[in-house]
């Protein structure tokens, strides 16, 4: 017989606005947001605290338009560095729990605590929550059901500082109502897709005849279908984020140049590889590298945060040109590279910076076009990098409360 599976969903609440709080005491209580370019009207909102979305502060919105509504509103640059370092403290506490730690994202993880028999969950929870609350002064919501779709969707439910148990025979009340957009894992482009099928909720979708999604959508379709119906058999891997740490591709020219028109066309074709990478994994970036290896073999690499997410070829490509035109002296290139790090998962991603443009993006980047209507039609993994080949070769259902 299989053992009931307990696993939490950590989700760290505005984290970027309560890192710049518990950071700054004097912004407690005041409606702050973290924004890109803050000297300039258009900079676009990051995130913000609580106080500042209930004066109708949202994510996307320019500086400006914020102010009108929030004439106090106090604006932060971010701070990438103070963040990682934030987080990195959050899953070493987080790894005293239990071994089994999955980050999958800088502001988010799963914690697989099925073999904590000694207390019970809704209890160690509590104390999870409030030592982040007591150590790190942040907030966060947890997600407990038995597996990964069900407690991410639970932490999602109530913030801030929320606690939610899913059990799979609570589905009916408290998720199926919900519209497919709501469902992790569900973009704008399958919602629209799911709606014109007459699936507008989440039950809708877990009540559809199987066969018929699976007609419809494909193996992607069936995958979201049984998701709806609270099956996932994932385990918490603890080792994931590592293999993503970093990602990047590097080639040396077949002769050593000036010319920007090779170059340019160099860091074009790596940025599509490194596009195509960030798409399958569902993940964006928030820093780049850019290395330069001169004919004497001097090397120079250039780091650039970002505020925005990369994820598309043209996002990718002109930062990268941009740091190498800032950074070249004008000596003959033998050896270009480009590495992309800080990643965050697109779902994450989303509730810091709406990243739906970047759809628009991607319909330049027919390959990926091409690998993606392959995906939707026979499975999210029909096709993959071999790098996911390999990690998958070397990796290896309920709550009864």
């Amino acid at each position: 017989m299989t053992s009931a599976r307990i696993i939490f969903h950590i989700d760290m609440n505005s984290f970027y606005a309560s890192v710049e709080i518990a950071n700054h005491p004097e912004l407690k209580e005041q409606p702050l947001a973290i924004a890109g370019k803050t000297e300039e009207r258009h900079g676009i909102i990051v995130t913000s605290s609580y106080e500042a979305r209930k004066r109708g502060v949202q994510t996307t919105m320019t500086v400006r338009e914020a102010k009108k509504l929030c004439p106090n509103l106090v604006v932060r640059h971010p701070d990438f560095s103070l963040y990682r370092r934030t987080s990195d403290q959050l899953f070493e506490m987080l790894t005293e729990y239990t071994p089994l730690v999955e980050k999958a994202s800088i502001d988010e993880g799963y914690l697989d605590v099925s073999a904590q028999n000694k207390i019970h969950p809704l209890k160690l929870a509590g104390n999870i929550q409030n030592r982040i609350v007591s150590e790190l002064h942040l907030p966060c919501s947890i997600g407990i059901a038995p597996n990964k779709f069900l407690a991410k969707m639970a932490s999602n439910m109530k913030k801030p500082m929320g606690m939610t148990v899913i059990r799979k025979r609570q589905l009916a009340d408290l998720l199926w109502s919900l519209p497919i957009g709501k469902m992790h894992g569900v973009g704008p482009k399958t919602e629209q897709k799911f709606n014109s099928e007459g699936i507008v909720t989440i039950g809708d979708l877990a009540n559809h005849d199987p066969i018929l999604v699976e007609r419809h959508f494909g193996a992607n379709g069936r995958r979201l279908f049984e998701l709806a119906n609270g099956q996932d058999d994932r385990s918490v891997d603890p080792s994931a984020w590592e293999r993503y740490k970093n990602i990047g591709h590097s080639v040396t020219l077949s002769q050593d140049t000036r010319s920007l028109k090779i170059i340019q066309d160099t860091l074009h074709q790596l940025s599509a590889k490194l596009a195509f990478q960030l798409k399958k994994e569902h993940v964006a970036s928030y820093e780049l590298i850019v290395m330069i290896r001169y004919y004497d073999w001097t090397t120079v690499t250039r780091h650039k945060t970002t505020v925005q997410p990369l994820r598309s070829l043209e996002e990718i490509e002109n930062l990268a040109f941009s740091v190498f035109r800032s950074n070249w002296k004008g000596d003959a290139v033998r050896l270009l590279g480009i590495t992309l790090a800080s990643f965050q998962s697109v779902s994450a991603s989303t509730k810091q910076l709406d990243l739906f443009s970047y759809q628009k993006d991607a319909q330049s980047e027919r390959l990926i076009n091409l690998v993606d209507q392959i995906n939707d039609q026979f499975g999210e993994e029909t096709l993959l990098p071999a790098t996911r080949l390999l990690d998958k070769k070397r990796m290896g259902d309920s709550f009864g409360m």
